[in-house]
C-alpha cells in the first residue's frame, strides 16, 4: 500500500507538467490562428489593375443612373404623346361635328344695331376661354383678338366652326412636337443603354484581370449592374 502511494506521488508532478505543456501548446496554436494574416503587398501592376477596375466599376454605376434617367424621361414623354393624340382626336371629332352643323345655310336678315359688337365680344370671349383651357396657343389668341385672319362680324355658328378648327390645328401641332421629342429621347436612351453595356463588359474584364473577387458588400451591387431592367426596349 505504501509503495503504491509513493509511486502516485512521484508520478503526479510529471503528469501535471505534461498537462501544462499540452495546455500551453493549445494556447499557442489558438493565438497563432487569431493573429491576422496579412496578404503580401500587391505589385505595381496589380495595384494599377485594381485601380482601373474600381474606376470602370464606378463609371458603370454612373452610366446605369444615366440610363435609368433617360429611360424614365422617354417613358414619361411616351405617356404624354398618347395623351396628346387623344386630345387631337377629340378636337378633330368636335371640329368635324361643328363643320357638319354649319353646312346648312344661315338665314340672311338685317342685323340689329350693335349686333356686330355682340358677335365680336362672343368671339373674343370664346377664344379667351379656349386659351385659358390650353386649347389654343397664345399666338392664336393674339391673332383672334387682332382680327388677323378672323372676321369678328361673322355669325357665332361660323365663328365656332373656325375656333374648333383652330383648336384642332393646335392639338395637332402639340402632338407632332411631342412625337419629335419622343424620338429624340428614344435615341438618347438607346445611346445611354449602349454605353452602359460597354462599361459593364469593360468592368467585368477589368475585375477579371485584377484577379480580385468583389467584396461581399459589393457582390449584390455588381450583380445588379448586369440587370437589363433599365435598358429601354426598341421603340
Amino acid at each position: 500500500m505504501e509503495t503504491a502511494l509513493e509511486s502516485f506521488f512521484v508520478s503526479l508532478p510529471l503528469a501535471v507538467a505534461l498537462w501544462l505543456f499540452l495546455l500551453l501548446g493549445i494556447a499557442i496554436a489558438v493565438a497563432a490562428m487569431a493573429i491576422p494574416r496579412h496578404a503580401p503587398a500587391p505589385s505595381p501592376a496589380e495595384a494599377e489593375a485594381q485601380r482601373y477596375a474600381d474606376e470602370v466599376t464606378v463609371a458603370a454605376g454612373r452610366a446605369a443612373e444615366a440610363a435609368a434617367r433617360s429611360r424614365a424621361e422617354w417613358e414619361a414623354t411616351q405617356h404624354r404623346l398618347d395623351e396628346a393624340w387623344l386630345a387631337f382626336d377629340t378636337a378633330d371629332q368636335a371640329a368635324r361635328r361643328t363643320t357638319r352643323a354649319g353646312a346648312y345655310p344661315l338665314m340672311s336678315r338685317r342685323r340689329k344695331p350693335g349686333e356686330n359688337q355682340v358677335r365680336q365680344r362672343y368671339l373674343h370671349h370664346a377664344a379667351t376661354v379656349a386659351c385659358r383651357h390650353r386649347e389654343i396657343s397664345i399666338a392664336q389668341l393674339n391673332d383672334i383678338l387682332a382680327h388677323r385672319g378672323w372676321n369678328p362680324r361673322l355669325h357665332p355658328v361660323v365663328q365656332e366652326a373656325a375656333l374648333r378648327n383652330a383648336i384642332r390645328a393646335h392639338r395637332l401641332a402639340e402632338y407632332q412636337a411631342l412625337q419629335e421629342r419622343e424620338r429624340e429621347l428614344w435615341e438618347t436612351a438607346e445611346k445611354d443603354a449602349d454605353a452602359l453595356r460597354v462599361l459593364r463588359a469593360e468592368a467585368a474584364t477589368a475585375i477579371a484581370r485584377a484577379g480580385v473577387r468583389p467584396r461581399p458588400a459589393d457582390e449584390q451591387w455588381f450583380a445588379d449592374q448586369w440587370s437589363t431592367g433599365e435598358i429601354p426596349a426598341t421603340a
